[in-house]
């Protein structure tokens, strides 16, 4: 199975304030800079629990019919009407053996500590990090301690009228 990461931070490397909070991203994702031919593409988005109580409180349920895994040790808030939730629990390892027990092929794995610990288990592939012309000055950072070198071998830069800046890097074997 395939994962991959495609998120926004601030330039100073954080994905969201200190209590969570993303008013910092551009209203709507900002102008079109690849999401939706990224989302179109994976099977499952999985998500850590904090990530995914954020994103219940968003005015649309973003992922639609898309079946969405939640990791955590307890089980999550109760789903959205229409939305395909499934709690899953265990290390990442555990997790992608039992999303491919389940036909998923690319998944699409966000929130912080659980893009951090994907790749430290070394389990994502595709890295996209869209970095948000703004210093927030503390938060919730995209990469922690990972305890081991990463080597990243860069696929592409684009910037966009708004100030937005996208790097692709595919994880190196």
């Amino acid at each position: 199975m395939k994962a991959s990461v495609f998120v926004g931070a601030s330039v100073d490397g954080f994905i969201a304030r200190p209590d969570g909070a993303l008013d910092f991203l551009p209203p709507g994702g900002g102008e079109e800079h690849g999401y939706a031919a990224f989302f179109a593409s994976v099977d499952a988005v999985v998500i850590g629990r904090k990530t995914y109580e954020t994103v219940l409180a968003f005015d649309k349920w973003p992922y639609g019919t898309k079946p969405v895994f939640v990791l955590s040790s307890r089980p999550p808030a109760p789903a959205p009407a229409g939305a395909v939730v499934t709690h899953l629990s265990g290390a990442p390892a555990d997790v992608v053996s039992k999303l491919e027990a389940r036909g998923v092929r690319h998944a699409y794995v966000d929130g912080g500590i659980t893009i951090q610990r994907f790749l430290e288990a070394g389990l994502v592939h595709r890295l996209v990090v869209t970095r948000v012309p703004v210093l927030i000055g503390e938060g919730i950072p995209l990469f922690g301690v990972t305890g081991r070198d990463i080597a990243l071998k860069h696929v592409a830069t684009r910037s966009y009228a708004s100030g937005l800046v996208q790097s692709e890097y595919e994880v190196a074997v």
